[in-house]
């Protein structure tokens, strides 16, 4: 009996500090995988732009499905590395870097020649609605398709981090950090994309409502709808020249 009492509270014990090591990577992993979440929720976010109201959530959820794919390949793909040639997770880190540097840089440019040939947001929204009813289902295969292609550049730099921080950690807490990460960094941004795009719609909702306030609030949401997307864009970038040179 006090053999069995022993062996059951050495299994708890060892349990405990398995979860605890989970919890400890876990947060590291998340605190430095934040600044491409942050990108990744911004570039998202943008890419659905132009796509009818009523069809925002599914392109929405078409990409997070596409974007938990990505995941599924990348993960088991880290782990191997990790089993068979650890030392390329190195030079991966620093091609990742290097490449969210360049991607950073291209975005500045971007800012940079678009303010010279400066586009009104209601005219590009009308430029984009215009293309999406010409053909609209290829207009959103081509949104999600560029979305998940995206998606997969950004997860592999979240995977490439996270396996950095567990590669000398056993194998099980390897499996379980990186599916976390993945699973939670999915859920995270795609939520959020979610009710990004559809802040707008709400706005118009509320300022059609009786209530002096609800129409100010709801003013207040369309005022802050394309501010709101251009803060993002800014943010993902210096988030790329952060966790690229980090």
């Amino acid at each position: 009996m006090l053999l069995a009492g022993s062996s059951l509270l050495t299994l708890l014990d060892d349990i405990a500090t398995l979860l605890d090591d989970i919890s400890v990577m876990g947060k590291l992993a998340a605190k430095k995988t934040a600044g491409v979440l942050g990108d990744d929720l911004s570039l998202n976010a943008q890419q659905v732009s132009g796509v009818r109201a009523n069809r925002e959530l599914p392109v929405v959820w078409g990409v997070a499905k596409g974007s938990l794919i990505n995941k599924v390949i990348l993960v088991p793909l880290a782990l191997i590395i990790s089993a068979f040639i650890p030392w390329a997770i190195t030079p991966l880190l620093m091609i990742g870097g290097a490449f969210l540097c360049f991607e950073g840089v291209e975005k500045v440019l971007h800012m940079l020649e678009a303010r010279k040939h400066k586009e009104d947001p209601a005219q590009s929204q009308q430029r984009l609605e215009k293309l999406a009813a010409q053909d609209p289902l290829k207009f959103e295969k081509d949104k999600i398709k560029g979305a998940i292609r995206t998606d997969f550049i950004l997860s592999a730099e979240i995977v490439a981090i996270t396996l950095g921080i567990v590669a000398e950690a056993p194998l099980l807490n390897q499996v379980l950090v990186l599916s976390g990460i993945a699973l939670v960094g999915t859920v995270s941004v795609y939520c959020r994309v979610g009710v990004i795009v559809k802040i707008d719609d709400l706005g118009y909702w509320l300022a059609e409502k009786s209530s002096a306030l609800m129409q100010a609030l709801g003013k207040g949401l369309l005022i802050i709808a394309p501010w709101l997307m251009k803060a993002f864009s800014i943010v993902g970038t210096l988030a790329m020249f952060l966790v690229g040179g980090g």
